[in-house]
């Protein structure tokens, strides 16, 4: 099966900046994925490479088999892409708004489904109403909404829910979830950690122009190093045999420590222990790693275990 997306080697420099250097990943149809990496890592020259915005200078990008380049015409028909900026015009309503984006696409009579999109992302309210009286966060539904009305195989999502409520994140992450079962595929990039965690199957990391993490969510998940167990003892002391697992030492209370662990099965072990030297625990809890943690890891480079 041919990839949704295949980025071979792309390179990109501005005025003898490396944005891009060498980056080589296939996203393949029907999953969810995940773009991270902080500010100037690349993501957004990568995704506008992708869009078709910019040309690299070395390598290519290719959706459904079709280059960004020289095949543009059929690629961007294959391409949905929120931006991350609010670009609207200011002169259309709503429904009129998606009635042009369908016209760039040679789409006549898409009513129905200007509807259902706008239906899903709770804009039916809003269709007869001037973009310029629209909200920030009902603005960012309609570039949702935009991207999505010539029913794209490949859905980019460049920062979706940056500075918005609660309600859009929910409004919007039930429509995409939706089309991704539906077999779309959905490139995510986030700040967002948590949302990342809960929606991507997979998962590359950009740092400084380089892929430097690429794996499936719950591999990542499982090799970080960084889970803990925090006890605070009502009674007794931590044993010796246990002082090498402190990762650190709460200096407003000498009862209360944080145990390093890598897995379940070490936490009866650390139970066991503690009744056997007489301590009583008041309070635990178990504080798994999450993609924050793994995030921060690699960006600071130390290995992932």
């Amino acid at each position: 099966m041919t990839a949704a997306i295949q980025i071979d080697s792309v390179e990109k420099s501005y005025k003898g900046f490396k944005a891009l250097k060498g980056v080589s990943l296939n996203i393949e149809q029907g999953e969810f994925f995940g773009l991270l990496g902080p500010n100037g890592a690349g993501k957004t020259t990568l995704i506008s490479t992708i869009a078709g915005l910019i040309r690299p200078d070395v390598g290519s990008v290719r959706i459904h088999g079709h280059d960004v380049v020289k095949d543009f015409r059929d690629a961007r028909m294959k391409l949905g892409v929120v931006p991350q900026e609010l670009v609207f015009d200011p002169f259309f309503t709503v429904r009129e708004t998606l009635r042009l984006q369908s016209g760039y696409f040679g789409l006549k009579n898409n009513d129905k489904w200007i509807d259902e999109v706008m239906e899903n992302l709770d804009l039916t309210p809003k269709a007869d109403v001037n973009m310029r009286a629209l909200s920030g966060g009902m603005k960012r539904r309609v570039l949702v909404a935009q991207a999505l009305v010539h029913k794209p195989p490949v859905i980019v999502l460049d920062e979706p829910t940056a500075g918005v409520d609660v309600e859009l994140r929910q409004t919007l992450w039930k429509f995409i979830s939706r089309l991704n079962r539906e077999g779309h595929t959905v490139v995510l990039t986030t700040h967002y950690l948590e949302e990342a965690q809960a929606m991507c199957q997979r998962v590359a990391m950009l740092k400084t122009g380089n892929v430097v993490a690429l794996d499936t969510m719950s591999q990542l998940l499982r090799r970080v190093s960084g889970s803990s167990l925090v006890v605070h003892l009502k009674h007794g002391g931590l044993p010796e045999g246990l002082r090498h697992l402190v990762a650190h030492d709460e200096h407003n209370d000498g009862n209360k420590y944080t145990l390093r662990v890598n897995e379940y099965g070490e936490v009866e072990g650390i139970l066991a222990r503690l009744r056997e030297s007489g301590a009583e625990i008041d309070e635990m809890q178990l504080q798994q790693a999450d993609l924050e943690d793994i995030f921060i890891q690699i960006m600071e480079g130390s290995p992932v275990r």
